[in-house]
C-alpha cells in the first residue's frame, strides 16, 4: 500500500485531478458537447442555453478554465472560449498509463 499520498496527491497528478474533476458534473459536460470542431463560444452565447443563471454557468466555465479544458481570449470587445482537447486527452493518456503499468 502506498501511504505516501494520503495527504497529498503527487504533483503529477494535480492537473489530471482538475480535469477529471471538470469532466465529472454532467452540466460541464453539457457544455463541452456545445462546441463544434474548432468552434469558439462566449459565455453569453452558453449560458442562453440553459436554464440556469448566468452565475452559475459562469462557476461551471471557470471550473472549466481551471483545469485547462476551456481557454478564454478576447476578440474585440468579446470574451470567447475556445475547447482545448489536448488538456483532456493529456489527462486521460495518463490515467490510462498508470492503470496498465501501476495498478
Amino acid at each position: 500500500m502506498r501511504k505516501q499520498f494520503i495527504d497529498e496527491l503527487p504533483s503529477s497528478w494535480v492537473k489530471r485531478a482538475r480535469v477529471l474533476h471538470a469532466l465529472g458534473d454532467e452540466t460541464r459536460q453539457r457544455i463541452l458537447l456545445l462546441f463544434e470542431p474548432g468552434e469558439e463560444l462566449s459565455i453569453k452565447d452558453i449560458a442562453d442555453m440553459f436554464p440556469f443563471s448566468r452565475t452559475n454557468i459562469a462557476h461551471h466555465i471557470g471550473v472549466l478554465e481551471k483545469a485547462g479544458i476551456l481557454i478564454r481570449h478576447k476578440k474585440g470587445r468579446d470574451v470567447l472560449l475556445r475547447l482545448e482537447k489536448n488538456a483532456i486527452t493529456d489527462a486521460l493518456e495518463n490515467v490510462l498509463i498508470y492503470v496498465r503499468t501501476e495498478a
